[in-house]
């Protein structure tokens, strides 16, 4: 089976850090490149070897040798561009949000329905490797019923020194855990926001969740912390279990151990004790723990009609939703 021809939107700092950079591990080639600036598009060209590009992503859209689309360009171009696709018949992937509202990203998700065409939606926090290992433990049988989530989620005020506008901080940052929320504890029933900002630009919310199974949970997100700090963190309790996954590298397991005080005997038990896992850092290998390369290519297996777990439009529809309703709650 050949390689997976795929035009590629978007080369600004996000798509040649984190993006671009996991196309050669990839069952797939870049075909074509396409940004609106001259130089940008230029440099990404020749670090990556693309020799066709265009500064105009719908004469990218309508090139006949493409297999596949990947759009990293904001929403705006990520709502058309995945529209031009799916009329074309193209799998498509774009980064979140995969468009500035709500009722847009349900259109999108509505027409990838009727065309049968994949979309997949850029929700790596699903794929990063703690959040797997903590998810997979909350579905297993020995955890049973999840009883609440609690979890934050901040970021600098830097984006937004001098113009307290904060869509940016919504659609790019608080997104992502509109997705991996609902992932973890299953549909939510309703969902809520308080807000307080301590100055323009730095400001706190606390997102209320109940669940249809029953569960409740908080969410904390904020634009009032360093990002040389731990920026996010999670845990979900059960019935004396309770899994905790700490900056997107550490995972805690705790069960209902006795105490062990006054026993001669204590040991670590297989089953009772706290496990705790981290990545081994000195691997000389790219394990990519934040999750691009595994998203990445589940979207490559979606597009080939294979298996896979890949967040579809119908996902970011559905985060786009809550975080809305979470958003009109508190007025904002």
């Amino acid at each position: 089976m050949s390689r997976l021809r795929l035009g590629w939107i978007g080369c600004g700092t996000h798509a040649n850090e984190m993006l671009l950079p996991q196309a050669s591990r990839l069952d797939a080639s870049l075909a074509a490149l396409c940004d609106t600036d001259e130089r940008r598009l230029a440099a990404t060209a020749s670090r990556f070897g693309v020799a066709r590009t265009t500064r105009d992503w719908r004469e990218l859209v309508a090139y006949a040798d493409l297999d596949a689309l990947v759009v990293a360009a904001g929403p705006g171009v990520h709502e058309a561009a995945a529209h031009a696709a799916i009329a074309r018949g193209l799998p498509v992937f774009v980064e979140k949000p995969p468009a500035a509202t709500a009722a847009a990203a349900e259109r999108l998700a509505q027409a990838a329905r009727a065309r049968g065409v994949p979309v997949v939606v850029g929700f790596m926090k699903r794929y990063s490797t703690a959040n797997r290992i903590a998810c997979n433990v909350l579905r297993s049988a020995d955890f049973g019923e999840t009883a609440s989530f609690l979890g934050g989620y901040m970021t600098a005020p830097t984006y937004f020194s001098g113009d307290p506008d904060y869509t940016g901080f919504y659609l790019h940052h608080c997104v992502h855990y509109f997705d991996l929320v609902p992932h973890l504890m299953g549909e939510v029933a309703s969902v809520g926001a308080r807000r307080h900002e301590l100055a323009p630009g730095k400001l706190l919310l606390h997102v209320d969740f109940r669940f249809v199974s029953g569960a409740i949970g908080t969410l904390v997100l904020g634009t009032h912390q360093s990002r040389g700090t731990p920026m996010e963190w999670w845990q979900v309790m059960g019935d004396h279990r309770r899994v905790e996954v700490r900056n997107v590298h550490e995972v805690r397991y705790y069960r209902a151990p006795p105490f062990k005080f006054a026993k001669a005997e204590a040991s670590l038990v297989d089953g009772e004790d706290t496990l705790v896992w981290e990545p081994n850092l000195t691997a000389a290998a790219n394990e990519d723990h934040k999750g691009y390369y595994a998203l990445l290519a589940d979207f490559v297996a979606a597009a080939r009609g294979g298996a896979n777990d890949a967040p579809s439009a119908a996902d970011g529809a559905r985060a786009m939703r809550l975080m809305e309703a979470a958003l009109v709650e508190e007025g904002l």
